[in-house]
């Protein structure tokens, strides 16, 4: 991990750096067909490692555990759900999606993408990939067994550390309950754009079947100089600018989906496995030591019966024996607590290294509107002079519409 000179325990990263580590690619192939279900796969491609290599999800979910195994006191994002049966398309590319975010998550993170198991994944294009992720982390510790400093990590962690700890956690609480609401709010608002696409489009077509209709005129309808042909012959032609302004639109849509509301959901993955990560702190790590702590105060009770009571040297030296065992169980219990806070302490970093990332969101979400209202516009303002002829005045002459700041063509 890149860290500066004196206290280790600090980052000096800033989210440039991070992105620029790596961009990885996860595409859908077509589906292959086994002997009884149909398997997807996925291209997966590093721009890093300058690797293409094909991946199935359970190659992912492997590769997952692996993580979980080497760096349990680190982020490790989660992974979407297995795919169930009767998946659809739908299911299925948003399950794209987010093996995207995770691999380019992990592929940007400091430990991670200096891992050995990340390379493999990345770049091994043999026919296994799932079983030579496992050799390589066979007779290899975790990363508390390997790191030169993980037995020193309290000399370097502030003296309030469980307070700063409880901090930061309810303000990534409070950070990711903001970002899950504007995340649904962007769903929507892309979604209202896709619709509103939709609409335009049916909306085009029901004109050109208004003006395609071959149903005769009524004899008497002539008797008033009808300009029935006259608009239909106009209305005919409208369905392509409807058209254009429905591709316009789920332009838009398409691309604050891209923009816009992945990258919220990026973040979320990320302040999810924070909060993940926090979990396992507590229920895994501080759980294990005060249930080893438990243990050593019963055995130190029965020490002090067997000393009372007299019992066999034997039975005292066992107990002795044991009761030291535990004492140095204890002790690495807490030099992983100690490490846990350590790598806590950086993970919360991290996490305020990506925080800019919301300004990036904006930009992303302002650009899409501008380019998206400008281009609709432009295509309405050369939609309004085909409209003349629908619009007759006195004398049956046309006459356009006017602009809203004339009034309401309806107001009379």
């Amino acid at each position: 991990m890149q860290m500066p000179q004196g206290n280790p325990l600090l980052l000096s990263h800033t989210l440039q750096e991070l992105l620029a580590r790596d961009t990885v690619q996860v595409e859908l192939i077509p589906e292959k067909k086994g002997l009884f279900l149909k398997h997807v796969e996925y291209e997966v491609s590093s721009l890093r490692f300058k690797s293409s290599v094909y991946r199935r999800y359970n190659d992912f979910v492997v590769f997952h555990e692996i993580l979980l195994q080497k760096f349990p006191y680190r982020m490790v994002p989660a992974l979407p759900p297995k795919r169930m049966l009767g998946a659809d398309r739908e299911f299925i590319e948003t399950r794209r999606r987010a093996l995207k975010r995770f691999i380019n998550l992990v592929a940007r993170h400091p430990p991670f993408s200096e891992d050995v198991v990340l390379k493999l994944f990345l770049s091994f294009s043999g026919s296994d990939i799932q079983n030579k992720l496992k050799e390589s982390v066979q007779c290899v510790g975790d990363e508390f067994m390997i790191c030169k400093l993980a037995t020193r990590a309290k000399d370097f962690l502030p003296a309030d550390i469980q307070a700063q700890f409880a901090a930061s956690r309810e303000l990534i609480r409070n950070i990711y309950n903001s970002f899950y609401k504007l995340r649904d709010r962007a769903e929507r608002i892309a979604s209202r754009a896709i619709d509103n696409a939709a609409d335009l489009l049916i909306f085009g077509k029901e004109l050109s079947a208004l003006g395609s209709d071959t149903t005769p005129l009524p004899s008497w309808a002539t008797m008033s100089n009808s300009t029935w042909g006259t608009l239909k012959q106009a209305l005919k032609g409208l369905s392509v600018e409807f058209a254009l302004l429905a591709d316009k639109a789920a332009q838009q849509g398409k691309q604050e989906e891209n923009d816009v509301v992945e990258k919220l959901n990026l973040f979320l993955d990320l302040l999810q496995s924070y909060k993940d990560l926090c979990e396992r702190h507590e229920k895994g790590v501080l759980h294990k030591h005060q249930r080893a702590l438990h243990k050593y105060s019963m055995m130190k009770k029965q020490m002090m019966s067997a000393t009372v009571q007299n019992r066999e040297p034997e039975s005292v030296e066992q107990l002795e024996s044991r009761i030291v065992e535990q004492e140095n169980a204890i002790q690495t219990m807490e030099l992983r607590n100690y490490f846990s806070l350590y790598c806590l302490h950086q993970e919360t970093q991290l996490i305020h290294v990506y925080l800019p990332l919301t300004s990036h969101i904006l930009g992303a979400f302002v650009n899409s509107q501008i380019q998206g209202h400008k281009e609709m516009s432009k295509v309405w303002n050369e939609l309004k002079p085909k409209l003349s002829c629908l619009f007759a005045g006195p004398n049956n002459m046309p006459t356009p519409p006017r602009s809203p700041q004339e009034g309401n063509v309806f107001s009379h």
